[in-house]
């Protein structure tokens, strides 16, 4: 139990070891960061013994790496190996959605073997071992508590109401409601014919997060399943739902994050629906993909990295990642390695429209023209792959061989020839 969270040390004026070490490795000034966290446009995920993780405004977009069993695919050593993936790859966060197995055993398994901030979200657990008829508001925050007491970062929470379900109804979507969590909580809803609980008994819900810090982040129950569902009212009520509660924790002094946009938006109307989150509220927002088609199934990853590309450049903060197995299957681990190194090829192009270039393209380019293959590997997002691809030490490559326009220029202009 922490004596302050990072919002009320912002709001007190305070510089926590946290917030310093945010401002040194983003490049910001310290009482930026103070007023940052503060308003909530900034989040640190925390976690004891381990860096933190600045998230929002003026941070480097941050990607998150989804991965856990399933009922019909369980094998703990597998997920093992992705946690090992996601910490070799530039992972900066992982969220555990284990819903196969002992899920405890394999969250302390993952807890156990990287220094990344955990995500989780609870209601999975609680319907897997209550079952989804037997389900009560106590069992659903049983598991809340045990998952902060063990040390999670945030936790991902739906905070779908009565109105939007009723909303959802008549809509005409071709996907209707995608989210996993948000369907769980949605049927409870349903079946005790009662409101959300996380709405109300937020401030009970609140009291257990603050105690350790916990991030809030909210889902995005009513996102579009394919580029043909556009955005609708359900939609539109969810996103201020989630402001206004975004706005309450910071007011207890709970950090927030926002999930929104939906897994599936055009590519034309990405940059207009970042706007639209961001005017309704200032806090961090999570973007799933998102895809801009919906025919690239098995290069899915290909296809979230393009929407995420132009969401991020369009001011989103976290970007959770997709793998080629998206819409197929629980992804291997060299699928969650695919997934990855896309996602992270786009937070870096979205940074670089929304900082501007980074030196670390103009270290590569030099490389690139020197023929120097090993120090063009070095910079790469995935050194192993340049080596694979291109095993000589020197010289041109092999596309050009002596035609290379690089070389014939460079022995003109310097009179060799």
């Amino acid at each position: 139990m922490i004596s302050k969270t990072q919002v009320e040390n912002a709001k007190d004026g305070v510089l926590t070891s946290e917030m310093q070490y945010v401002a040194e490795t983003e490049g910001l000034d310290g009482q930026l960061v103070i007023e940052r966290v503060a308003s909530g446009s900034l989040v640190i995920m925390t976690r004891r013994g381990c860096p933190p993780v600045a998230i929002g405004k003026g941070a480097r977009t941050k990607i998150n790496v989804n991965l856990g069993t399933s009922s019909a695919s369980i094998d703990p050593a597998s997920e093992l190996e992705k946690v090992r993936v996601a910490g070799k790859y530039g992972a900066d966060t992982i969220t555990d959605l284990s819903m196969g197995g002992d899920i405890s055993e394999i969250r302390r398994m993952v807890f156990g073997n990287t220094q990344l901030p955990i995500t989780t979200v609870p209601i999975y657990q609680t319907i897997v071992e209550c079952g989804m008829n037997d389900t009560t508001t106590d069992d659903i925050f049983s598991y809340l508590r045990e998952h902060v007491e063990e040390g999670v970062s945030s936790v991902l929470l739906h905070c779908v109401d009565r109105d939007m379900l009723e909303q959802l109804k008549g809509s005409g979507r071709v996907m209707g409601m995608v989210s996993k969590g948000g369907s769980f909580t949605s049927t409870f809803m349903l079946l005790n014919d009662c409101e959300n609980p996380f709405i109300e008994h937020f401030e009970e819900l609140a009291g257990i997060l603050k105690k350790n810090d916990v991030v809030l982040s909210l889902g995005n129950t009513m996102r579009s399943g394919c580029v043909h569902d556009l955005q609708d009212k359900a939609q539109i009520m969810e996103a201020g739902r989630n402001a206004d509660l975004a706005r309450k924790a910071n007011e207890i002094g709970i950090q927030v994050i926002i999930n929104g946009m939906g897994g599936h938006i055009p590519a034309s109307g990405i940059p207009a629906s970042v706007r639209f989150y961001k005017e309704i509220s200032d806090f961090p927002l999570f973007v799933a993909g998102p895809l801009p088609t919906d025919i690239a199934v098995g290069y899915d990853h290909i296809a979230g990295a393009v929407g995420a590309s132009l969401a991020s450049g369009a001011g989103a903060d976290y970007l959770c990642y997709i793998t080629p197995a998206e819409h197929l299957s629980l992804p291997n681990p060299q699928q969650v390695k695919e997934g990855l190194i896309a996602f992270r090829i786009a937070a870096h192009i979205g940074d670089s429209m929304k900082y501007g270039l980074d030196d670390r393209d103009l270290m590569l380019a030099k490389k690139r023209a020197a023929f120097d293959w090993m120090g063009q590997a070095e910079l790469a997002l995935d050194p192993d792959r340049p080596e694979q691809i291109c095993p000589q030490q020197d010289g041109p490559c092999s596309m050009c061989g002596d035609y290379c326009a690089i070389k014939i220029m460079k022995d003109y202009l310097s009179g060799d020839n």
